[in-house]
């Protein structure tokens, strides 16, 4: 309820009465979702929209509501015994919260309920009572996300005689929120947030101070709230009392703002009689949908569905479905008999026996793996302590849910994932009968991620009885129904299990336990499609070889089960013995397992494979098929089908089938894609059309594709008493020692001396007053350089002692080295100007033995580099790990070591190049390490987490960890360093604000390099050679170029697919893409794509890097003796910082600048 202004075009309000089938259905539909247990059937329906209406303002009065506008509609259902409504708020429709009073000068807040009219006596008039679901700013504005009736943005109420009799629905399953990913976009895991609830509250209040005790009236109200302390929508009745549906008691729910305002009887003047529009429907005669504006279709949805699914119009929406071969709700799909695995958390609150002391545990990970084709799922559940781990041995539930999903089909049945594609939540109450303990388990899957792996959080809160350690448990075979209604799956049993307990003295007791399972599975299904090929509405689910284990050593729980669904049976039919639903068949795995009667079967080889089933291989339909591509295009066989790809020049037509010649016009110097030599050393002049000429810049000869210095030096320029320097592009000229001039004339006399040049002066005697003139054995004499700075190594003639000094000649802290070693000391003194950069790229001598690395979920793989040039047929795995999921690469070049990131352990590994076993060197306290780099000169890593939203740094090996950032970090990814200036770059694709930071590798100094037109920014390396940092951005599909020192960046290509990580050698960069799963060469000199090569396995690719044969040149403060630090030597420009790792208990650490 607000005042709202319709005039002058502000929005309209419809009303109709329907009383069609159509109609009728759509309304019994959401009311049977928020009453489940109502056989309500409607008869007649009053709709009313607000469309697109306007907040009431008087002249003057805030311009900021003049565009907002709001969207809703309310629906009235009745039968002869009973009525509903319906709130409907389509998501974002709601887009102001207030409106001023038309009868006064406040704004006031609008409000969503029912109210009862007052009631006039001869002296006073009694207000009518409210029943208000919304009243202030939070709660309407959460009004589209929340729901009493297990779907977003509707509400439904029964309506009895009076407000005091407004009866809401209480569904109390967790709306399943909808969030459209980027496509293709990593995302990885995040801690659950539950969804929205409504909770109600009583209130008195008194209308008049002389009232009697019958003039108190009882006020019902709801408040749309975030359930984020309780997992469950819970309610209260009138009494405050808490409701019996509601697993337990809820606490701290919030409560509305304010009290409900009464409503006074107002009297307005005459207005001129108005035109309400009456709304307008088309032949299906549907008067109101969830969305009111927008028709969904799958021209605009598309990317809802999986990229193995067709997507299907419908009258009132669209749907997806998966294609031959793949199994999944269509919006999900997975291959048929394809091994699958889940990976995720799991938190909980656990009292155990009669224990007053809760066991709890965060953030413990669970994976299991699925062999689909015989419906067996492995599940681990990692780092659950002793004390809980053998009590919970009877749950193989847990993991059983997701036996359900992938249980073996029986014709005509459907498995969980068929339903739900795996994105439900599931809500668990267990009752051990013999004390009435209780457990509550919740669950929340969220589909697919960008890795191919299902992901699950779980919660557990409750009781269970103690089973003393060592003991085990044994479950036989056991069935469950599933019930499906819309959107919602319920099932409830009664199991038993018997527990062995250790023996003593030689003897073993058992005894039995029970338990009672009731579960809800919410989920979203596509209700446009009502063919008849939706799965049964009763299923049973047959689970043997059930096996549970605790492992006290490792803490790790673990359930195994074989699943198969079909119809309600005792086990005796043939059916349920066919090795097609029991697993026990011989098909290939690239085969489909097709039941006959009794126990007869027959394997069948899936599309793009031929063979008998048995033994199944992939058909080379390039070979078979020449022209199967067509002309200028190029076939390439993949397992089970092939691609096409267009020659060079050449590019799909609008059919995407037919390869045309590319024709355009290209400014080569304007986009940077001509082969003049580097901007420092030539000019690009356009001269129409696509031509261009290259000229050298001053200072160097050439043909403008090549260009070299000139060393003007040799031409005489300086005046013979100076020194001439010659630089790229230029030269400098400097008076000799004695002279004094700009180097073009230099005359005698003596130039003024610097610091160094004189306390050299007084140490040797030369007449200072500081030491006397006969030089003692001992004493220290500065050591200045021809231009009299200070040289930036010192030694002590007579000890032998070296140390490095600042511009000023001050000794830096910790550089100081025995006798016989010199430290890798820097110049301070600042060298001669120079004109134009180092060799160009492609001209760096190229080491040999140089490689990439990269990596491909289970494994790592190289390929050799000759020169610029891929040597594609060297190609081969390094090293496999197919039970990891490796996310980043880094190469340490000294001791010639691969690391790399797993997110599915998680942990940080690292293996020799020169063979031996994978090291896992980090593997607590990590959430989801991603991006990784190797400072090969401080001999430290530093690595990315994006789900604890942190930077880390250790030793090679793992010790000293030490925390740099952990504010300021939404989705960090990619990492680097540059060791020998002391910086650190990474990105962050954080979606709100993507970022490219750096600081100095000890943390300091931190800020935002790049922040404007970025999208998501997956990769990054910095070229040791040309000092270039580059990304690849998957969000605006370029490759981009900077100086860090500089101002301004290049866009070095533009129109990629989705790249992922990106490394530099010599001319090229080289990025992995997920789209076309190959490693992609770019002559950057060119703006040029050059090369590609796709590993003949397609699957995802992650981090590149580069493994140098030889070190990049160069050191810095930490390259010798640690920098002289007890523990962390971190670089910085022009010097070191020494931390301390972040545990230094009992540790003598110091920490310096």
């Amino acid at each position: 309820m607000a005042d709202l202004d319709t005039t002058d075009g502000h929005g309209n309000v419809y009303y109709r009465e329907d009383s069609s089938s159509d109609v009728l259905q759509l309304a019994s539909d959401y009311i049977k979702r928020g009453f489940p247990e109502t056989a309500f059937d409607p008869s007649s329906v009053v709709i009313v929209t607000w469309k697109l209406v306007a907040p009431f303002q008087a002249p003057g009065e805030d311009h900021a509501l003049e565009e907002k506008r709001n969207t809703f509609q309310a629906v009235l259902a009745s039968s002869d015994s009973s009525s509903y409504a319906i709130f409907l708020y389509p998501e974002d429709s709601l887009q102001f919260y207030s409106t001023y009073s038309k009868n006064g000068d406040e704004n006031v807040p609008a409000m969503v309920g029912f109210s009862q009219a007052s009631t006039n006596y001869y002296f006073w008039e009694k207000p009518g009572s409210y029943h208000v679901i919304a009243s202030d700013e939070d709660s309407i504005r959460n009004l589209y996300k929340s729901s009493n009736a297990g779907k977003q943005g509707v509400w439904v109420f029964e309506i009895g005689s009076s407000s005091d009799n407004i009866v809401p629905a209480k569904i109390s399953n967790i709306l399943e929120s909808v969030d459209p990913n980027e496509e293709d976009q990593e995302m990885t895991s995040k801690p659950f947030m539950s969804d929205y609830g409504s909770t109600e509250i009583t209130q008195q209040y008194i209308t008049s101070t002389d009232s009697t005790e019958e003039d108190q009236q009882l006020v019902t109200y709801s408040v749309p709230q975030s359930a984020a302390e309780d997992f469950l929508t819970s309610y209260q009745d009138v009494t405050g009392t808490p409701s019996t549906e509601s697993f337990y008691s809820p606490q701290n729910f919030p409560t509305a703002k304010a009290p409900p305002r009464q409503f006074r009887i107002q009297q307005f003047p005459p207005q001129p009689p108005q035109v309400i529009d009456v709304e307008e429907f088309d032949e299906t005669g549907i008067v109101f949908r969830y969305h009111t504006d927008v028709q969904q279709t799958c021209a605009n949805n598309r990317h809802q569905c999986s990229v193995h699914a067709i997507c299907k119009d419908y009258p009132n929406g669209f749907c997806c479905s998966c294609i031959a071969g793949y199994k999944g709700n269509g919006r999900q799909c997975v291959a048929e008999g394809s091994p699958q695995r889940v990976n995720g958390k799991v938190r909980g609150r656990i009292f155990v026996g009669n224990n007053p002391v809760p066991v709890i545990f965060e953030n413990t990970d669970l994976h299991s793996y699925v062999v689909m084709n015989q419906g067996r799922a492995y599940t681990a559940i990692s780092t659950i302590p002793e004390t809980l781990g053998y009590s919970l041995l009877p749950l193989a539930s847990i993991g059983g849910i997701i036996g359900w999903m992938f249980a073996v089909e029986q014709q005509g049945y459907k498995n969980g994932f068929s339903i739900t594609g795996g994105e439900f939540t599931r809500q668990t109450e267990v009752t051990f009968l013999q004390n009435n303990e209780k457990l509550v388990v919740k669950q929340k899957f969220s589909g697919i991620d960008e890795h191919g792996h299902l992901t699950i959080s779980t919660e557990m809160e409750g009781r269970i009885p103690e089973i003393p350690s060592g003991a085990s448990v044994h479950i036989e075979p056991y069935t469950e129904l599933y019930h499906t209604s819309s959107s919602v799956i319920t099932s409830s049993s009664s199991r038993e299990y018997t527990v062995t307990e250790p023996e003593r003295d030689g003897v073993a007791s058992t005894y039995t336990g029970a338990y009672q399972w009731r579960q809800t599975i919410s989920f979203d299904e596509c209700i446009h499609d009502d063919s008849p090929h939706s799965a049964p509405a009763t299923q049973q689910l047959s689970v043997d070889s059930v096996f549970v284990l605790y492992n006290r050593d490792e803490q790790i729980l673990r359930y195994a089960m074989s699943n198969s669904i079909g119809p309600i049976s005792d086990g005796a039919a043939d059916i349920n013995r066919n090795p097609c639903y029991t697993g026990t068949h011989n098909c290939d795995t690239n085969a489909v397992c097709r039941p006959g009667t009794g126990n007869r079967f027959s394997c069948e080889c899936s599309i793009g494979f031929r063979g008998d089933g048995n033994i199944c291989y992939d058909i080379d339909e390039c070979l078979e098929q020449p022209g199967l591509c067509g002309s200028n295009a190029d076939c390439n066989n993949q397992p089970g089908t092939y691609r096409c790809e267009c020659a060079e020049g050449y590019q799909f037509a609008a059919d995407g089938q037919t390869c045309v010649g590319v024709e355009y016009v290209v400014n080569h110097c304007q986009r940077g894609t001509h082969n003049c030599d580097i901007p420092q050393r030539a000019q690009c002049v356009y001269t129409g059309g696509s031509a261009y000429i290259c000229t050298c810049l001053p200072g160097f000869s050439g043909d403008g594709r090549a260009c070299e210095d000139v060393d003007e030096c040799q031409q005489g320029h300086c005046h013979p008493d100076a020194f001439c320097y010659n630089t790229p592009g230029s030269f400098s000229c400097h008076c000799k020692a004695g002279y004094r001039g700009d180097g073009f004339r230099c005359v005698l006399g003596d130039v003024e001396k610097t610091k160094c040049q004189h306390e050299r002066e007084v140490a040797l005697g030369s007449g200072g007053a500081f030491f006397p003139r006969d030089i003692r054995v001992g004493h220290f004499i500065p050591q200045c350089d021809e231009r009299g700075n200070y040289l930036p190594t010192q030694c002590h003639a007579s000890s032998g002692y070296c140390w490095c000094v600042d511009r000023d000649g001050n000794e830096i802290d910790g550089t100081r080295s025995g006798p016989g070693v010199r430290p890798p000391c820097l110049s301070t003194a600042a060298p001669p100007v120079v004109i134009g950069p180092s060799a160009r790229p492609d001209t760096i001598p190229l080491p040999p033995g140089t490689h990439l690395l990269f990596a491909q979920s289970g494994k790592i793989e190289h390929v050799p580099l000759e020169g610029n040039n891929m040597r594609k047929n060297g190609a081969k795995a390094l090293l496999h790990i197919p039970d990891k999921v490796v996310i980043g690469v880094a190469y340490d070049c000294v001791d010639k070591i691969v690391y790399w990131t797993d997110i599915s352990g998680p942990s940080i590994s690292r293996a020799s190049l020169h063979g031996g076993e994978p090291t896992t060197i980090i593997k607590t306290d990590l959430g989801s390490p991603e991006g990784i780099a190797v400072d090969h000169l401080g001999r430290n890593i530093f690595w990315t987490d994006s789900q604890l939203d942190r930077i880390e740094v250790a030793r090679l090996d793992g010790r000293q960890r030490r925390i740099l950032f952990d504010t300021g970090l939404v989705n960090p990814r990619a990492i680097v360093v540059d060791p020998v200036r002391g910086n650190l770059y990474w990105t962050d694709w954080n979606r709100e604000a993507p970022k490219i930071e750096t600081s100095y590798m000890d943390g300091t100094n931190r800020r935002i390099l790049v922040k404007d037109d970025l999208g998501l920014p997956n990769g990054l390396t910095f070229d040791p050679y040309s000092s270039m940092l580059c990304w690849v951005d998957a969000g605006t599909k370029r490759l981009e170029c900077m100086n860090p020192n500089q101002l301004g960046r290049r866009k070095i290509v533009e129109g990629i697919q989705y790249p992922f990580g990106v490394t530099s050698y010599g001319k090229n960069l080289y990025y992995t893409d997920w789209r076309r799963d190959a490693v992609v060469a770019v002559d950057r000199t060119i703006s040029l794509e050059n090369d590609n090569f796709q590993p003949h396995k397609r699957s995802r690719l992650y981090g590149i890097t580069t493994a140098f044969a030889q070190c990049p040149g160069g050191h810095n403060y930490c390259t010798v003796n640690n920098g002289g630090c007890t523990h962390l030597c971190l670089a910085t420009p022009g010097g070191r910082t020494c931390r301390c790792p972040d545990n230094t208990v009992g540790v003598d650490c110091i920490e310096r600048n």
